[in-house]
């Protein structure tokens, strides 16, 4: 099996970036969403501006508003964090052949298979990060790694709009010098029980044997053996049915040439049906997608009744979903094809979505 490549994407500040975009009085201002001053409640998120001061999710915001009397505190718009979520997670659909949400904000995603960017999970993440930013005027920072533990760990290396790589070389090295209190899963009250024990590092860790780790963490201790040496065999494990399976891109000029944009969409075609035959799927819709140079956008299907099981068969159809488009009268910024309408072998397979665009 080929070495894993997992990314994990954790947006800044989410819930005070969302307000400070919406809001341009906000912005550049410490910013507290939650509770109210003289309230009981908490501090659900807050700006970097706030950061500064020490405030931090989960604190009073009684006490937040002691250590910064000049912030501004308002109550969160959680449809509208929601709204922005399933925006960042279309695009995590884009790349990614599983992706499972942490929440809101934050997600695993499984690129091992993904052909974009010569497949390079670097690269992948920075056109994340760029997608994220160019959708929702959101900043994101992320973490690449070989596997979920170092990945999460990684996303927080470099905020705010970081990008941190930890590749599988250098994973038992650098977790042999993480603080205990950096490694996911290791909370306050555990921490404390490790540094007792003096067990202050990664390094320090990996002393210890499974029995003895077990015997003190309970069924833990397996998992914290493991991560001291750099393993975590979690896999990425999607929620949603994959419906579609889509690639598209961009030119650096827009395109009058039909003949051209014909041969690109060919391209595109062979780049989804090669991953439907990776992922073992058979498909019944062809869509093509098209952007023209005033960013209007169009697409247009083809069902049938019988699957489409060749590269032929996607390549007949492209010719005249492309003349039902303005393509060759108006110019052209972008194409793409998605492949839908997948058979399933039952009804509960385990595929997952992805727009792989």
């Amino acid at each position: 099996m080929s070495q894993r490549k997992i990314i994990h994407v954790d947006m800044d500040a989410f819930f005070a970036s969302v307000e400070q975009r919406d809001n341009p009085d906000y912005q550049n201002k410490p910013l507290i969403v939650g509770g109210q001053p003289n309230s009981r409640g908490v501090v659900a998120a807050c700006s970097y501006e706030a950061r500064k001061f020490g405030i931090h999710s989960a604190m009073p915001c009684s006490q937040a508003y002691r250590l910064c009397p000049q912030a501004l505190f308002v109550p969160p718009r959680f449809e509208a964090y929601r709204q922005v979520s399933e925006q960042i997670r279309d695009i995590f659909w884009r790349y990614a052949s599983e992706v499972e949400p942490l929440s809101l904000d934050e997600a695993y995603l499984d690129v091992t298979y993904t052909a974009d960017f010569d497949g390079s999970a670097t690269r992948i993440a920075q056109a994340i990060k760029k997608d994220i930013l160019e959708t929702t005027d959101l900043v994101a920072s992320a973490g690449v790694s070989y596997n979920k533990f170092l990945a999460k760990i990684a996303s927080d290396m470099d905020k705010p709009d970081g990008l941190y790589v930890i590749k599988p070389e250098q994973g038992n090295a650098f977790v042999a010098q993480l603080d205990v209190a950096k490694f996911h899963g290791i909370g306050p009250a555990t921490k404390a029980k490790m540094n007792k024990l003096g067990i202050n590092i990664g390094k320090d860790l990996r002393q210890w044997s499974l029995h003895d780790l077990t015997a003190n963490f309970g069924k833990s201790g397996q998992y914290y053996f493991n991560i001291s040496r750099g393993i975590d065999e979690r896999p990425v494990r999607s929620t949603r049915i994959r419906k579609s399976l889509g690639k598209e891109t961009t030119f650096s000029s827009d395109m009058m040439d039909e003949g051209e944009l014909l041969h690109q969409l060919e391209l595109l075609a062979e780049i989804v049906f090669d991953r439907l035959q990776v992922l073992e799927l058979e498909a019944r819709t062809l869509t093509v997608k098209v952007k023209y140079a005033n960013f209007q956008q169009v697409t247009r299907a083809q069902s049938s009744s019988d699957v489409l099981a060749s590269l032929d068969d996607f390549k007949v159809l492209l010719p005249e979903l492309l003349s039902r488009t303005e393509a060759g009268k108006q110019a052209v910024r972008l194409v793409g094809v998605t492949a839908s309408g997948f058979v399933r072998d039952s009804e509960i397979e385990e595929q997952q979505q992805i727009l792989d665009i």
